[in-house]
């Protein structure tokens, strides 16, 4: 009896021990991160046989659990990873959103600035000063095109360090993760039935901190050893077996860095957009919004350059020549050359050397493009559209080798020479390098060219609202040659009838062109025909005051110092429609593109901001199940020194009737 009694209350004092050691080892790591609480399970001791009845022998400790649900940790690991996301697109894009708006606005204002000096020079087209400012706000505008491209560079390049540092972060995880799931293998044998809590909880931890970077799911065997996997089942750790990622060059762009997952001497690539957490949303961020922006304002550089260049070119100097370029040409040979990215993939035999070339700035789209060539022809892709059109063979086109979309004009042209090989593919950004190698190339204030070529003069005896406008002028030089006129009558109700023919021989010599146009119709008319020197277009009724009586103009030299007339159309190219299809002027397509990067910064602080809260959430959810209660904690530490002491108490009777016993043989 005295031994029983004495075995029962040492088994008393070891339980009520290890409950005071698990509750302290509580209390030690309330602080702790990613410390899940502990339990000593207590169970009864099986009783002992003593005649008719069963006489308990004590308690013991049957395993020291975590308090630790699946379910909600799973919850908050996945609500880590889109935490992750958020936060991390929400700072990039509140980036952008402050470049925008701060060198975004200097090139409004250097806009601004230029288009007010030449409207100084429309005003006084013989004054040497103000058409020296001219091209001192070009040098601004260029400068600030330059270094707004240049702060999308120095973005990209953060985000690819990011990138960088993140995959070493996550190969590292990795390796520790192998790490714990060895050390947890060996721990498991016949003999040991508990499980290593402490490294169960390091592991949680780990992949806490792996769920920041990318989405991560888990499969645990009956060992316990788990397989990690992130994104979308990307298997990260199998096992005791590590997986680490790498970052390689773009294909065929080698800014835009991509992830290799790497086992051994073998790799694979793996799409970053779709891992989730962090390191998706700084693919997400590069790839899609800062690329979409950083076109955009190529766009327009390109638009600003080619359409006052054009408006440039239109006119004459005071040295009387057609005026040079303002801007960088946008087809200079570096230019079409950057706008192709050949593929690394493409064979080693294949000689084609290919370029695009700017049709049309207005069409330019912000899609993005790739050519194949397989079964002997070029295929063009719109990987945004998704759509597709056959190009033709190699050297076919107008001149030979030049293949331009028809449905629909994109506005460029792709330009091949050399031998293909089935299988080539090339990247074409018709925007590319617009605003980083725009340079103000104009450098004498006399080569601007404020005076018009020649000039519409409509007869005094005219009296309709019809007219006849100079809409394009491609070589003024020979333009001021021609002397010209213009008449028009209504030939039949409803038809007009006009001619245009030299003034030093009118009809009945043969005219230059001559034809009908309907009523509210309009006609363009190329002088000389065939290789123009300049165009027209003849709009509206342009009805005499009598039956067949002609509405006459005469077009001729119009060159003067003080002739302002080209100075005057090319500041109303702030005005017009250029590009997005002719819908945006210049003001307008930079306000868009800002607005855009605006409110995507607004939603994604939205977006941040819901993610915080749901996080927070199941933290609360998992911290309710697993987390230490210090309050609950202190109770049991009371309890559990009671118990001990009543324990003790038991063995010192146990041993007070042994004495006994003992004293009574003696």
């Amino acid at each position: 009896m005295t031994v029983s009694l004495y075995q029962s209350g040492v088994s008393g004092l070891l339980a009520a021990q290890q409950q005071l050691a698990t509750t302290g080892h509580n209390i030690a790591n309330v602080n702790t991160d990613g410390y899940n609480r502990q339990r000593a399970d207590q169970n009864a001791s099986v009783g002992l046989n003593n005649g008719s009845n069963y006489i308990g022998s004590g308690t013991y400790i049957q395993d020291i659990t975590r308090l630790y649900d699946q379910f909600s940790h799973k919850e908050q690991l996945l609500n880590q990873s889109n935490l992750g996301n958020a936060d991390s697109l929400q700072a990039r894009l509140s980036q952008l959103d402050q470049v925008m708006s701060t060198s975004g606005n200097a090139v409004v204002g250097a806009l601004d600035n230029f288009y007010q000096a030449v409207n100084g020079v429309a005003d006084n087209p013989n004054d040497s000063g103000l058409r020296s400012i001219v091209l001192n706000q070009a040098s601004i505008l260029s400068n600030d095109f330059n270094e707004l491209t240049n702060n999308f560079d120095n973005m990209t390049k953060a985000v690819n360090g990011e990138i960088q540092q993140v995959a070493s972060n996550i190969s590292e995880i990795s390796h520790e993760l192998a790490k714990i799931n060895e050390t947890i293998m060996h721990s498991n044998s016949s003999l040991q039935t508990g499980q290593p809590n402490d490294l169960l909880d390091k592991r949680d931890q780990l992949l806490a901190e792996l769920g920041q970077f990318t989405r991560v799911s888990t499969v645990t065997d009956s060992n316990n050893l788990m397989t990690v996997m992130i994104g979308e089942g990307t298997t990260l750790v199998a096992g005791i077996t590590p997986l680490t990622l790498q970052v390689s060059a773009g294909d065929p762009d080698a800014q835009q860095t991509e992830l290799r997952l790497v086992s051994g001497n073998s790799s694979v690539g793996i799409n970053g957009t779709k891992l989730g957490g962090s390191l998706a949303a700084s693919f997400e961020f590069r790839d899609e919004h800062l690329a979409q922006t950083r076109t955009e304002i190529d766009r327009l550089a390109m638009a600003i350059s080619s359409t006052l260049n054009d408006s440039q070119a239109n006119g004459l100097d005071l040295n009387q020549q057609q005026g040079a370029n303002i801007f960088t040409d946008i087809n200079t040979s570096q230019l079409q050359q950057g706008r192709v990215l050949p593929h690394s993939t493409n064979a080693a035999a294949s000689t084609t050397q290919a370029q695009v070339t700017i049709n049309d700035v207005s069409k330019l789209p912000t899609d993005e493009f790739e050519i194949r060539f397989d079964a002997g022809t070029y295929t063009l892709y719109n990987l945004t559209s998704g759509a597709s059109e056959n190009l033709g063979a190699p050297g076919s086109g107008t001149p030979a080798g030049t293949h331009t979309p028809s449905s629909p004009d994109y506005g460029f042209s792709f330009v091949e020479t050399g031998t293909p090989t089935a299988g080539d593919k090339f990247s074409i950004v018709p925007t590319r390098n617009s605003a980083a190698l725009m340079q103000a190339t104009l450098t004498d204030g006399n080569a601007i060219a404020a005076s018009s070529a020649v000039g519409v003069t409509p007869s005094t005896n005219n009296i309709s609202d019809g007219q006849v406008e100079i809409t394009n002028v491609i070589n003024p030089v020979a333009a001021r040659a021609h002397n010209i006129t213009v008449d028009v009558y209504e030939s039949a109700p409803g038809t007009f009838s006009y001619r245009v023919y030299d003034t030093a021989t009118p009809p009945p010599a043969p005219s230059i062109d001559a034809g009908t146009y309907p009523a509210g119709g309009s006609v363009s008319v190329d002088i000389p025909t065939g290789t123009p020197d300049f165009q027209i277009e003849i709009k509206g009724d342009l009805v005499g005051s009598g039956t067949n009586a002609r509405e006459t103009f005469t077009i001729g030299d119009a060159f003067g110092v003080g002739n302002s007339g080209n100075a005057v159309v090319m500041a109303k190219t702030q005005e017009i429609g250029v590009t997005n299809g002719g819908k945006e002027t210049f003001n307008k397509s930079l306000a868009v593109s800002t607005s855009v990067v605006g409110a995507k910064a607004s939603n994604a602080d939205l977006t941040a901001d819901t993610a915080q809260a749901l996080f927070t959430q199941a933290y609360n959810r998992n911290q309710a199940t697993s987390g230490v209660n210090l309050d609950e904690e202190a109770a049991n530490l009371l309890k559990y020194q009671q118990a001990y002491q009543a324990a003790s108490q038991i063995i010192s009777t146990a041993n007070t009737i042994f004495d006994t016993i003992l004293a009574a043989v003696r």
